[in-house]
């Protein structure tokens, strides 16, 4: 190993220069400020630079947090033998994110979490389907929809469907209409997203059941999924929508704690009243491991049903890591606060032992 101190890189896109870009390409600033709140994460992380870099310094680390528009030219710079790349935001379209992966492997840099490949394949949820339903997961089959036309009719349903963007994450162009009860309407949802949002949809049959999901962080390079915290998120409703979603995270999520609204939904463990579901579930993340490639940090969104059938619905390989439910996952599976948690992890890729 080379003489230099060990770095971890963490590159993250800001949610302003989001919204710049978007506004610059022409989308109403209203609507800019929603698809960017999915940056959210960045806004909330930054408070914890300062104990991230700490932690580092204590496991015999530096730390560098990059915005994404300065990463080219700064990773094009760092030691190979002695950098690990940790990129905290996703995005192929309205966000960018996935070419920090990309440009890791370009300088030959280690990087923490999924390959460049997996960053596009989980922002694009049709694709992402197929995929998964050729993988053999229980993942529900979609139809495809672009400003109220069909690309890809969606099989029959009785209990009607349900209708998302296929490329926007943080619940955004989810409202409490999005389960439809007919496909007229599902198309007209598709036109409505799309003249937000310029994004086609998916259509999938509505499944019944509890929300779930499960998170990994590998605090040690062979953790495996032992390790998931399998926990339901009750929200109190059906299904989140992009209103839940801004109100939990970023400025608006800050403006909510200091009104006294603030509500996270409540995290139960899985095991405690469905052990078999966790188990299957425990098998589909190590299906997904072994035939997607997920590893080191990702997580996975489920509907499960009162007789423990597991409906997957998509996969994380940038879990928002400030947020409650990641916070939650890192104290009670590793007894550690979120700074911690992740130095020990970049730590473990360097030395035999994240505690040194």
């Amino acid at each position: 190993m080379s003489s230099r101190r060990p770095k971890l890189i963490l590159v993250y896109e800001p949610e302003n220069a989001c919204f710049e870009r978007l506004v610059a390409d022409g989308h109403v600033p209203g609507r800019a400020a929603e698809i960017a709140s999915y940056l959210a994460q960045s806004t909330d992380i930054a408070p914890e630079f300062d104990a991230l870099a700490a932690a580092c310094q204590t496991r015999g680390l530096s730390f560098a947090p990059v915005a994404l528009d300065d990463a080219a030219n700064l990773l094009a710079g760092e030691d190979p033998k002695t950098t690990l790349v940790w990129t905290l935001t996703d995005g192929i379209a309205y966000f960018r994110g996935g070419a920090a992966p990309a440009l890791a492997r370009l300088n030959g840099l280690k990087l923490l979490g999924a390959d460049d490949a997996l960053f596009a394949l989980c922002q694009d949820k049709f694709r992402s389907g197929a995929v998964l339903g050729a993988l053999g997961l229980p993942v529900p089959q979609s139809g495809l929809a672009r400003d109220g036309r069909w690309l890809v009719e969606p099989p029959a349903s009785p209990a009607g469907w349900f209708v998302k963007p296929s490329r926007l994450g943080a619940k955004i162009g989810i409202w409490p209409d999005s389960r439809s009860r007919d496909l007229g309407h599902a198309l007209e949802l598709s036109r409505r997203v799309f003249a937000a949002y310029r994004d086609d949809v998916v259509v999938q049959p509505y499944v019944t059941g509890r929300n779930a999901r499960a998170s990994f962080l590998g605090l040690n390079p062979d953790t495996g999924v032992e390790a998931l915290g399998i926990v339901f998120v009750e929200s109190g409703s059906d299904f989140q929508t992009m209103e839940h979603s801004l109100a939990l995270y970023g400025d608006t999520g800050e403006a909510a704690r200091a009104a006294g609204t603030y509500a996270e939904p409540v995290l139960l463990p899985v095991a405690a009243s469905q052990p078999r579901a966790d188990a299957r579930i425990r098998g589909i993340a190590q299906s997904l491991i072994a035939g997607l490639g997920l590893r080191d940090v990702f997580s996975v969104d489920f509907r499960i049903e009162a007789d423990d059938s597991i409906h997957l619905i998509e996969f994380e390989v940038c879990p928002g890591l400030p947020c409650f439910d990641f916070r939650a996952y890192c104290r009670t599976q590793w007894q550690m606060g979120l700074a911690d948690a992740m130095a020990a992890t970049a730590a473990s890729r360097f030395f035999a032992s994240p505690t040194k």
